[in-house]
């Protein structure tokens, strides 16, 4: 059984054995959204898929709606609900009177969750989460209670070498494949590798390192890389701290 059918079909199984009705998912033009809708979908289950704009360039939503109305295409199943969470970031900025760079990237992040709860809860939901193992279990490239707030995670045990490949398989439109990752949180073009300073490819060999061997300039400097964003994003992997009386 190929991969992208047993990750489907234990979504299914999830869903029938929690007596819930759809999946619930945000669509960004990445590679790792676009992966999970289509894990979905193959359920024949309802999969409501949601596109949430704040600022977001044109190339992303061009990137977002093309894969959406691939999906329609494929799958009888499909739902796309479009909300432009633009005009509800910029109120919520006016609560502030300092403006915080990171704090309102997250921010988008979290309206977006917000959203995609209320749609679930309305559908007899759940949300599914888009994250892989690089960034879930590796340097917490998540914002916390934001698209690190899901209900099930279907490719977080995947590296990103594997979703892409993944999404080869399953015929996702190549400009998604072959495009940058990038988070889409900062109204602009920066990639993820402008953000941290490594590729996937790079993080994924960090991930596996093991001491002993002798470190080229650049290994040096991206497992120095991993081993910051992992020590800086514990808190995201680890539960919450709880005082034991």
């Amino acid at each position: 059984m190929k991969l992208e059918e047993k990750i489907s079909n234990w979504l299914d199984e999830y869903i029938t054995g929690n007596n819930l009705k759809s999946f619930v998912i945000g669509v960004s033009g990445g590679i790792d959204s676009a992966v999970t809708s289509t894990l979905c979908a193959m359920t024949g289950k309802p999969t409501i898929v949601l596109n949430m704009p704040i600022h977001q360039s044109e190339l992303q939503l061009n990137r977002a709606n093309n894969h959406l109305k691939w999906l329609k295409l494929k799958y009888p199943n499909i739902r796309v609900l479009e909300f432009d969470l633009t005009q509800l970031f910029e109120t919520f900025k006016l609560l502030f009177t300092e403006e915080d760079n990171l704090a309102l990237a997250n921010t988008r992040s979290r309206l977006r969750m917000v959203t995609l709860y209320q749609v679930a809860t309305m559908n007899k939901g759940i949300v599914v989460g888009t994250g892989n193992k690089v960034e879930d279990f590796g340097i917490g490239f998540y914002t916390k209670y934001g698209d690190g707030g899901v209900d099930i995670s279907p490719i977080a045990d995947l590296m990103k070498s594997e979703v892409r490949e993944l999404a080869k398989n399953m015929g996702i439109n190549s400009e998604i494949i072959e495009a940058a990752p990038t988070d889409g949180l900062w109204g602009d073009n920066r990639t993820d590798e402008d953000q941290i300073g490594a590729t996937y490819d790079e993080l994924e060999w960090a991930m596996g390192y093991e001491e002993g061997f002798t470190l080229t300039k650049r290994q040096q400097e991206v497992l120095d890389i991993y081993n910051k964003f992992n020590k800086q994003s514990k808190h995201k992997m680890v539960p919450i701290p709880i005082f034991k009386k």
